[in-house]
């Protein structure tokens, strides 16, 4: 401290003994002296931890502030998933957490839980019907998928940007990379990432397995006319565990990416609106964002 703090500090000390202690002036001055050495010490010491603690919270409500800033200007709005493509996605969603509530408690019917689910279903009798309805209207979506692939531009357009490609795996490797901090670039996405890709052709291949599998299940009489048991046997096991692989990448992999990842949560509103902002394309799909850019200005470029 220099001589003013100092002096200040002194009789700061003298006016405390003397108002709340009631000394007199002089015996209050001659305690001051011996005091106000560790005194200073301590009022320092305080002083420091204050300034410190106040320069955390002023940078971590900057931090705060500037990671806000972006989320407010969301800018243009851009149609991501169509009315066509959302529909899709909610009759298929819907078909599946019915087949998942109806279907899980089949597979471990003697636990508690499944027993108790099934009951309040309705019984062993109308769960296995509630779970065909709903499978029904997977196989359904299925088939509505397949025509908008073949008859719909925008269909034909959206599996050709869906095929995997090498770069993929290149996007792939780069993103560990910056997880771990070994580069400071991000890979640059188009329209659909390699996230997104693995999670089409998860539901993809995982209908095909369920759809063809459950139909064996359903008409295993039918069907044992013209195959061995074994078949059905095949198909029962691979009905019963691409189920509970599908539940789990659903709840793991698919939740987390699209509705419980810092940058949506708490959900990812788009498979309702069907639109992006103008930050998300920027951030998650570069790539789409320049080609939608360069088509606007006439530089040409894809829409």
């Amino acid at each position: 401290m220099t001589e003013k703090p100092k002096a200040a500090l002194k009789q700061a000390i003298v006016e405390e003994l003397i108002q709340v202690h009631k000394l007199e002036l002089e015996e209050a001055q001659k305690l001051a002296a011996k005091l106000e050495p560790e005194v200073e010490k301590r009022f320092s010491t305080w002083v420091r931890r204050e300034l410190y603690w106040h320069k955390k919270k002023t940078e971590k409500k900057a931090a705060v502030q500037a990671q806000a800033a972006p989320m407010e200007e969301e800018g243009e709005f851009f149609e991501r998933l169509s009315l066509n493509v959302r529909l899709q996605h909610g009759l298929m969603a819907l078909s599946v957490i019915v087949l998942i509530i109806t279907g899980l408690p089949l597979k471990f019917h003697e636990s508690f839980w499944a027993k108790e689910l099934i009951a309040f279903l309705g019984g062993p009798d109308v769960t296995p019907i509630i779970h065909r309805v709903a499978a029904t209207l997977l196989a359904f979506v299925g088939f509505w998928h397949l025509l908008y692939i073949a008859f719909t531009r925008e269909g034909r357009e959206n599996f050709r940007l869906l095929l995997p490609r090498w770069q993929d795996a290149k996007d792939a490797a780069q993103q560990i990379k910056y997880y771990l901090g070994l580069t400071d670039t991000k890979p640059k996405f188009d329209k659909f990432s390699y996230v997104e890709k693995f999670d089409y052709w998860a539901v993809y291949w995982g209908m095909v397995i369920m759809i063809g599998s459950g139909t064996v299940l359903w008409f295993t009489e039918w069907f044992l006319k013209y195959v061995p048991k074994w078949v059905t046997d095949i198909a029962k096991e691979a009905h019963s565990d691409e189920a509970l692989l599908a539940t789990l990448a659903i709840i793991i992999w698919h939740f987390y990416n699209v509705h419980l990842n810092p940058h949506s949560f708490p959900m990812n509103k788009t498979f309702i609106t069907g639109k992006i902002s103008e930050r998300q394309m920027k951030e998650e799909h570069p790539l789409e964002y320049e080609r939608l850019m360069k088509t606007r200005s006439g530089q040409g470029g894809e829409a």
